[in-house]
């Protein structure tokens, strides 16, 4: 990656190996979308089943827990891969790899561990430069 200031500028392999990097989580999300959508399902089709009053049945908060808990899991992954596909967006229009903060290049090792990161760590962690 380049350090010019006016552009993210990527290596053709370098870009590869970033849309590779990218797709490869996003195929990753994608299915942990759909078993942890399976789970929720199956939470909720097992509960319609039975008759449920949570106040008085010591299982009920349990399934309730879980269910919200799967439910926090869901949106989690569907956030994800929204940022994944965002990601996708920069680097097809050449953006990826600079902060949407500040302007300054995302360190290469910032974006092999978080591929869809759009900050640096500086503005990420809400420093001032």
């Amino acid at each position: 990656m380049s350090d010019s200031s006016s552009d993210a500028v990527f290596s053709p392999n370098e870009r590869e190996s970033a849309y590779e990097r990218l797709a490869a989580e996003r195929t990753g999300t994608i299915a942990q979308i759909a078993g942890l959508s399976r789970d929720f399902a199956e939470i909720v089709e097992a509960n319609a089943l039975v008759a449920i009053d949570d106040e008085h049945d010591p299982e009920g908060s349990s399934t309730a827990f879980e269910r919200a808990h799967v439910a926090s899991l869901l949106v989690q992954a569907q956030d994800h891969l929204a940022d994944l596909d965002r990601a996708l967006e920069r680097l097809e229009r050449g953006d990826y790899g600079r902060c949407e903060s500040c302007g300054e290049p995302i360190p290469a090792e910032r974006l092999e561990v978080r591929p869809a990161a759009s900050t640096c760590v500086r503005c990420a962690a809400g420093r001032p430069r």
